[in-house]
């Protein structure tokens, strides 16, 4: 009896436990990366994430071969699909807390071809690295990407 009493508490104890906070400014560490079939990564790459649960706003500045752009989105973090306009038109969003790791389920179309992207965002125990791996498909293939990004 003692036993499950101690397993129902431990496992109370981890549904109240506090999600990951996001929020920083976060540069990615291309030595720790690893960009799959792209022989290597971007010039550039940083994040400003303001995460106040349910809520995150990103912006994303990127660089490569000398050309730079920015994208802002704004998800909520509940698990229902929304379409979140981009530069490259619309993509089917849907944010889910997998404990705690937040995915998050991109799919667009692209010159007339489905893509979809799982990305998995994970944050360090102290808080100073995030590692987003994603998992994307395609009609040509599937492939994986992991951008570990230190906090600034």
């Amino acid at each position: 009896m003692l036993p499950a009493a101690v397993a129902a508490l431990f496992s109370l104890c981890l549904a109240g436990a506090e999600k990951p906070n996001f929020s920083g400014v976060w540069k990615l560490n291309n030595a720790k990366s690893d960009f799959g079939p792209m022989p290597s990564g971007p010039d550039k790459f940083e994040r400003t994430i303001d995460h106040k649960d349910p809520n995150l706003k990103m912006t994303t500045v990127q660089a490569f071969q000398g050309q730079e752009r920015s994208n802002d989105v704004e998800y909520v973090i509940d698990g229902k699909e929304k379409t979140v306009e981009t530069p490259m038109g619309p993509m089917m969003v849907t944010p889910v807390w997998k404990g705690d790791a937040l995915e998050i389920t991109v799919k667009r179309e692209i010159q007339g071809n489905q893509i979809k992207s799982v990305e998995t965002w994970s944050l360090s125990e102290e808080g100073k690295v995030l590692t987003v791996k994603t998992d994307i498909s395609t009609p040509q293939g599937d492939f994986s990407l992991k951008f570990v990004m230190d906090k600034q």
